[in-house]
């Protein structure tokens, strides 16, 4: 190997052909290479010093412009530099593999300019719905979807154009398309079916991923944890996921208890019949403590606080009021704090709270007559007792004497008092 031709550094300027010699071509394949990471570095340090200077300003395309960048340009140069360098090869050499340097290069650069825009509407999204970087952040749920197509369609176009860089009729695969989709759509007719469930979800928006939703049409209630295009998984309250096809959600009813802007407390409440009087006084006090209740909402919700029911043992009064909070575990806090208020309140009205009672009215009246007592035994207690038939025919008489006699009540009845007669 002559070293000595690198002593004219004009020869590593000229475009390699079969005449240059080995040790020029190396070294100019070398200095391809060297240059190729020399700009990298150099490149990866203007960018780390745009991104500095870009965290210093509100608007949040420079930084995801700048961020989606940083690994396609360092690829693109690469690919440069390698291409360079493949050609260089292919000038001296006569190895079939390097005819295809021109077509690689052109699939590596359309891969690269998808992976960017993909990279940048990832970071977009990503910027748009995080509240530290925007006012008023965007839906999760929509910013998702809506980076789903746009993704999608970067990915497909980018397949289409490569295609048609590497010499095929992307005509025919339209054509193939739009006529093999009728078969397809009704192949697959329940995936699609889900698809556009979703695509409604995406749009109506009638939850979104971290908000408890419930059917009562079906047994479907839990936390929305992620929505799919064409399964939407909840977590239900004891853990379990769900899986729902979306289909589903465009012909049932769907409950978003999440978005609630109150929580209601609606109770029946019975004091006893003994307290009528104070009724009123307790309605009116009950009233007055919701009202000054902080954390009920009684300027804008409605407020009902009144006598309502005669029951079986009670007379009842009903409250129908809504709290500040939606929070499920403050809510019941608050509803125990009310319920205790208003049992101060019955008791400090000297009232008592009724429950179900029964009175039992018995009526006892002895016969008339010692017709029905036993004979006096004059002989003391020598004879033995009498036998299981004596006694029967002795109380045979009396049961009889008993049933005609009849009750003094029954007689009055019957024959009158003595003072109507």
């Amino acid at each position: 190997m002559d070293w000595q031709a690198l002593t004219d550094w004009r020869q590593l300027l000229i475009w390699p052909g079969p005449e240059t010699q080995t040790v020029v071509w190396l070294a100019q394949v070398f200095a391809v290479v060297f240059c190729t990471v020399a700009t990298n570095f150099i490149l990866m340090r203007v960018i780390d010093l745009l991104d500095h200077l870009s965290d210093k300003t509100e608007n949040l395309w420079d930084d995801a412009l700048l961020e989606a960048a940083r690994v396609p340009v360092r690829l693109l140069l690469w690919v440069v530099g390698l291409s360079v360098a493949a050609e260089m090869l292919q000038s001296v050499s006569e190895s079939a593999i390097f005819e295809y340097v021109s077509e690689v290069r052109r699939v590596a650069f359309i891969a690269i300019i998808a992976y960017f825009l993909t990279r940048l509407v990832t970071n977009i999204e990503t910027n748009l719905v995080n509240p530290n970087r925007v006012k008023k952040p965007m839906d999760k749920t929509t910013a998702n979807a809506v980076g789903k197509l746009l993704r999608i369609s970067v990915m497909i176009t980018a397949l289409l154009i490569i295609l048609q860089a590497l010499g095929y009729s992307i005509s025919g695969v339209l054509a193939f398309g739009g006529v093999g989709g009728i078969a397809v759509a009704y192949a697959a007719k329940d995936l699609l079916a889900n698809f556009f469930g979703g695509m409604m979800v995406y749009l109506d928006k009638p939850f979104k991923v971290g908000e408890w939703v419930r059917s009562p049409d079906r047994s479907i209630e839990g936390t929305v944890e992620h929505i799919g295009w064409r399964l939407t998984r909840i977590r239900t309250f004891d853990q379990r996921p769900l899986y729902v096809p979306n289909s589903l959600f465009t012909t049932v009813v769907l409950e978003n208890p999440s978005r609630m802007l109150n929580r209601r407390i609606n109770e029946k409440i019975g004091i006893r019949y003994d307290d009528w009087r104070v009724m009123p006084d307790i309605v009116a006090a009950v009233r007055q403590m919701l009202i000054d209740h902080e954390d009920m909402e009684t300027d804008h919700r409605t407020l009902i606080v009144n006598f309502d029911h005669y029951g079986d043992s009670y007379i009842e009064f009903f409250i129908y009021t809504f709290t500040k909070t939606t929070d499920w575990v403050r809510y019941h806090e608050i509803k125990q704090d009310v319920l205790m208020r208003i049992m101060h309140i019955v008791d400090e009205h000297g009232a008592e709270f009724a429950f179900p009672t029964r009175t039992l009215h018995m009526h006892t009246s002895e016969p008339a007559g010692d017709d029905d007592q036993a004979p006096a035994d004059d002989q003391g207690g020598g004879q033995a007792p009498p036998a299981r038939g004596q006694r029967a025919s002795h109380r045979a008489p009396r049961n009889r004497r008993d049933h005609r006699q009849g009750w003094k009540g029954e007689q009055d009845q019957e024959t009158g008092n003595d003072d109507g007669e």
